[in-house]
């Protein structure tokens, strides 16, 4: 009897702490959308940890819900920022159209891996996407002429492509090429990419269904969390300083992306 009752109450424990660590998870989602609103970036290299160590789940499972968090509120914040005649939607889909196929192919692909090897590949991507950030922002840099459009499709291509294999929306590369490919301003390329965001989560979401690895319904508490952040950050978008919101993001990236480095090559 006194066994049972142990047992009873070690498995109702773990229940709780389980829905604790989700309902921190949720708070933190909101992170996602303050991200994608004031950057245009950063969203899922935030939601994969963010699912994995928080609400602790499989790397392959957080890589299908965070593509539904991702691209939902990738759509939220284009649809907020078109509203205040920042999206360039033309630019958009012509950045979008390789990123689709890049995108679906990305996400049947990734199901092959084994998920050490997804996480220390998500590790390596955290620290070039912090060291690339920063480095000045891109109406910082010098000018050149437009690129040509193999090289833009060339860089929807491979943005889609990790977009569905690692569920990261890929911002980080799609900002700079719009901005020095396009010849965009930044805060119309932080807008615009958010609709090339949400086209290619939209691909991979496919690839993942494909796979079996669709996980809507379970989205739906982080999306709400991150939708909420993404609508204040369209209204905070302007009233900091660009720089250095991109420096302490990357600082932070790069130090998340050490430790998920470390535990893997560790455990």
């Amino acid at each position: 009897m006194r066994r049972a009752l142990a047992f009873q109450t070690v498995r109702r424990f773990g229940e709780d702490r389980r829905m604790a660590l989700h309902l921190v998870a949720v708070v933190l989602a909101a992170g996602v959308g303050l991200s994608l609103a004031l950057l245009g970036a950063g969203g899922s290299i935030l939601a994969v940890p963010l699912l994995v160590y928080v609400a602790r789940m499989d790397a392959h499972r957080a890589i299908a819900i965070s593509l539904a968090i991702v691209g939902g509120t990738s759509a939220v914040g284009a649809f907020l920022h078109h509203r205040h005649g920042r999206v360039r939607l033309r630019a958009a889909l012509g950045f979008s159209l390789c990123g689709l196929a890049g995108a679906y192919g990305g996400a049947r692909l990734s199901h092959l891996v084994p998920e050490r090897i997804l996480l220390l590949a998500f590790a390596a991507l955290m620290l070039v996407v912090g060291a690339a950030m920063l480095r000045p922002a891109p109406e910082a840099l010098e000018p050149h002429a437009p690129a040509g459009l193999a090289a833009l499709l060339a860089a929807g291509l491979g943005v889609g492509f990790m977009t569905g294999f690692l569920g990261v929306g890929g911002g980080f590369l799609i900002v700079p090429a719009l901005t020095l490919l396009v010849r965009l301003p930044i805060h119309e390329a932080v807008a615009t990419s958010l609709v090339v965001i949400a086209a290619n989560c939209l691909a991979g979401l496919a690839g993942q269904w494909q796979q079996g690895g669709l996980h809507l319904l379970e989205a739906g508490p982080y999306l709400a969390a991150s939708a909420a952040g993404a609508a204040a950050g369209t209204r905070l978008a302007g009233r900091f300083a660009a720089a250095t919101i991109r420096r302490g993001f990357a600082l932070a990236v790069i130090v998340l992306g050490i430790a998920i480095g470390v535990s893997q090559i560790a455990g």
